[in-house]
């Protein structure tokens, strides 16, 4: 326990010098929480619209307004002598309403009048976004107009149960924390094994008398350290820049976070062990970890969205189950029993990076 101290204090002294280390540490992470936050909207909004009434008349006028009324379309000014397909083909708008010019003579004679919207498909999902929005506008309005007989005997009444207030920084943020602390807590503790070999430092450990394991636990145990100060600050600041509090027990989540942190440090050392320069520990950092934590953790897409055989690999992303386990704490608040599972992957999954380091190590010291 005393050789694991004394590699453990030895690495927090080297990483207070290093000042460029110290900015890394905390300066970045802060950045791309800032970056991530606000710049991520999963949410489609202002989207441009080109409207051409050739009915000009007061019901289309109403109809209209009732578009932009919903805040998710911007007006888009456009000539009613060009083609909305000019306007799409142009990346001018997103969308195009066309009224036609007996619109509101065939609403008056009960008879059905069309009205054609195109909509720009290169983004399929925000296309669908788009698609829905204008056919619920249209309802709405059809509805206040009186054009929907007000007789159904079946009525959907839906209700948001755990972000009644559809904020989005609820969903986004807790999923920046797993991202952010898997990256730099990994990458810095990657670059602090590799530097061991550029320096030649390492050759002194093998001299010695400590083992792999003790190697692993010492420097481990610096960088996890130094990861709960880089949890504190992120999930400190992000909890206020973005208003963020606990929906239920936050135990589950208070528990993880080390849990987590150390898992992140273990896959930093294991792909220390396996590279030789800090190119190339950082490469695969962000080739590894960066990408999986970012496209393969249900961060952004849900998992059920990947397909197989790919869809297999986020069961062994610690970064999921962290992302499981965040958003129950600041969004749905089942507590234990809905993230139980999530805290034993990431431990074993951790465990199991640790197994690796220290195998590849203790045969790096048999070999040199």
């Amino acid at each position: 326990m005393k050789r694991i101290l004394s590699q453990c204090s030895k690495e927090l002294s080297q990483f207070k010098r290093d000042r460029l280390t110290l900015a890394l540490a905390f300066l970045l992470p802060l950045i791309t929480l800032f970056i991530f936050g606000f710049a991520i909207r999963l949410e489609a909004k202002n989207i441009p619209l080109v409207i051409q009434d050739y009915d000009r008349s007061p019901i289309s006028q109403r109809y209209v307004a009732k578009l932009f009324a919903t805040n998710q379309f911007i007006f888009v000014p456009w000539n009613v002598n060009d083609s909305v397909e000019i306007a799409l083909d142009r990346a001018i708008a997103k969308a195009g309403v066309i009224i036609p010019p007996e619109f509101s003579r065939r609403i008056a004679a009960g008879k059905i009048a069309d009205i054609q919207v195109l909509v720009d498909g290169t983004d399929a999902n925000n296309a669908r976004v788009i698609k829905n929005s204008i056919k619920a506008t249209t309802s709405d309005f059809m509805q206040a107009e009186g054009l929907i007989p007000d007789t159904n005997l079946l009525t959907t009444r839906s209700r948001l149960w755990f972000n009644p207030g559809r904020q989005e920084s609820l969903y986004i943020v807790p999923g920046v924390y797993a991202v952010v602390l898997w990256i730099f807590p990994s990458l810095l503790s990657a670059i602090a094994m590799v530097r061991e070999k550029e320096r030649q430092t390492i050759l002194q450990v093998y001299a010695s008398s400590m083992s792999s394991t003790e190697l692993i636990l010492g420097k481990g145990l610096a960088y996890l350290i130094i990861s709960m100060g880089i949890a504190l600050l992120v999930m400190t600041i992000g909890a206020i820049v973005f208003r963020l509090s606990f929906a239920g027990d936050p135990t589950p989540l208070l528990f993880a976070i080390p849990t987590y942190l150390w898992a992140s440090v273990m896959f930093g050392l294991m792909l220390g062990t396996r590279t030789s320069n800090q190119n190339a520990a950082v490469q695969g950092v962000a080739l590894v970890g960066f990408l999986t934590a970012l496209l393969l953790s249900g961060f952004i897409y849900p998992l059920s969205n990947i397909p197989f055989p790919l869809s297999l690999l986020p069961n062994v992303i610690p970064a999921r189950y962290f992302i499981e386990i965040t958003r129950d704490a600041y969004v749905r608040g089942t507590g234990w029993i809905g993230v139980w599972f999530a805290e034993i992957m990431i431990f074993a999954i951790g465990m199991f990076f640790f197994n690796v380091a220290r195998r590849v190590l203790s045969r790096m010291q048999l070999t040199d």
